[in-house]
């Protein structure tokens, strides 16, 4: 169980409550963690979860109580549920209880995984909700060691995809390229939660000019090597300079002598698509691009897996917690 005393009126949490797991919910700690998304109000029957944890509406007393029971989720069965309760002088008390039952490899994975992270998410919880009610927390939940190291490896899932329809530029890029042997041509994508950044600009500069400390390891062994064989090094911001932009989309590039580099950060759909398309110039550009290759889907997925990170970090910095 979890709970805190509001310094505020039931009357003015009671809206949020209904707001649960909607597109404007504002109590469940997006985007620090996976939100929860309901398939409608959080009524009597409405479905969702949060990440691979699936839950369904059972019971419900509008702007009051709100439980949910587990299902198709191996290893869990039992429910959870929030609620709030009016306290003297004009406070309330937010509370969560989980009651479940763990089965099969749950019963280990539960306690050294599934807890601390429970424990931390509905901290973050009532913080959000004392935050939404009295516009300020007075003592922001703080992640144990433990959850800080879980966070760092847990990773977003990173999807290759086929290059989005709605990605203009990078289509147009790869049109200027048809036929040019040697292209690399690929799309990595990561979803968009609540909470995030919708600006494609915002996304390209975290994504480009926040690396990974081991891709500018890698990058700093290919200026090296690239001053070996007699290709244009050139200048990580060269690189990754915007050439263009739409609302949904921008596109990064240059043209080193040996090669015709180009990227679009596309911001649609619920994620984040980064499309690369490179195309050899010389001989040598296309022995460039025939080593990178081979790392280049390990380096996208780690700049993407790291933007991602960092804007869900954001949230928690809202509350004065890094």
């Amino acid at each position: 169980m979890h709970e805190r005393i509001v310094g505020a009126p039931a009357s003015v949490l009671a809206p949020l409550l209904d707001r649960l797991g909607g597109p404007d919910d504002v109590l469940w700690p997006a985007p620090a963690w996976e939100p929860m998304i309901l398939d409608g109000p959080p009524v009597v029957g409405a479905d969702g979860g949060h990440g691979p944890i699936r839950y369904r509406v059972v019971d419900a007393e509008p702007g009051r109580r709100i439980r949910f029971a587990f299902h198709s989720t191996p290893g869990i069965t039992g429910h959870h549920e929030i609620s709030l309760e009016p306290v003297a002088d004009g406070r309330t008390r937010v509370r969560h209880v989980l009651d479940c039952r763990t089965g099969g490899a749950m019963r280990i994975l539960g306690p050294l995984l599934l807890v601390p992270l429970h424990d931390a998410v509905l901290e973050d919880l009532l913080d959000d909700a004392e935050l939404a009610a009295t516009g300020s927390v007075t003592r922001p939940a703080r992640w144990s060691a433990w959850v800080r190291m879980l966070r760092t490896v847990d990773l977003p899932a990173v999807r290759s995809v086929d290059v989005p329809a709605g990605a203009v530029l990078a289509r147009r890029s790869l049109a200027e390229q048809a036929g040019r042997p040697g292209a690399l041509v690929d799309a990595f994508a990561v979803p968009v939660w609540r909470g995030f950044p919708t600006d494609p600009q915002a996304w390209a500069d975290a994504t480009f000019r926040d690396l990974p400390g081991w891709v500018c390891a890698a990058f700093a062994v290919r200026q090296a090597v690239a001053l070996l064989v007699g290709i244009d090094r050139g200048e990580r911001e060269d690189f990754f300079a915007t050439r263009e932009r739409s609302e949904t989309e921008v596109l990064l590039g240059g043209d080193p002598g040996h090669l015709r580099f180009r990227a679009s950060v596309l911001v649609a759909d619920g994620a984040v698509t980064l499309t690369t398309v490179s195309a050899p110039s010389t001989a040598k550009g296309r022995a460039y691009l025939a080593v990178v290759r081979r790392v280049h889907p390990a380096v996208i997925r780690a700049m993407l897996r790291r933007a991602h990170r960092r804007a869900a970090q954001q949230g928690r910095i809202g509350l004065g917690v890094s």
